[in-house]
């Protein structure tokens, strides 16, 4: 019971971290908090006339947020597969820790997989922006 409450613990916390990149900081001097150096594709939508988007940036962003979700959808269902694998070990009367422990292990490798994909999407993102529409997006968060 113990286990199953802490690997619960644990897959609720995995997904409480898939939180968005670009989140803003609990800390404003945070070394952690890279995300507010990235510009979130929903951000530049929206001021997009201000930054005066230009026809070729909007095309490769839209290029690599679709590139994005087609790979986040196949690591989720991936994920999916890999989280039922990991509550049928935590049904049984008897864990084996180490069985669970590599479940667990599998799941949160392909976490990790998504988040290295929104950073890579994020930083190509951010990449097609010039200095003036960086500039222009961090004075109007």
């Amino acid at each position: 019971m113990i286990v199953q409450r802490t690997l619960m613990s644990v897959g609720l916390a995995a997904i409480l971290s898939l939180a968005p990149l670009t989140a803003p900081a609990q800390s404003p001097d945070s070394s952690a908090d890279f995300g507010r150096y990235l510009y979130p594709p929903e951000l530049i939508m929206k001021y997009q006339q201000r930054i005066e988007l230009r026809p070729e940036q909007r095309a490769t962003i839209t290029q690599a947020i679709q590139q994005l979700q087609g790979k986040v959808i196949e690591i989720q269902w991936r994920m999916q597969e890999e989280t039922q694998k990991l509550s049928a070990l935590m049904q049984q009367p008897l864990v084996s820790e180490t069985d669970a422990l590599a479940q667990v292990d599998h799941v949160l490798a392909l976490e990790r997989e998504i988040k290295r994909a929104h950073l890579t999407a994020l930083i190509h993102i951010k990449n097609t922006l010039s200095r003036e529409q960086q500039k222009a997006l961090d004075s109007l968060r």
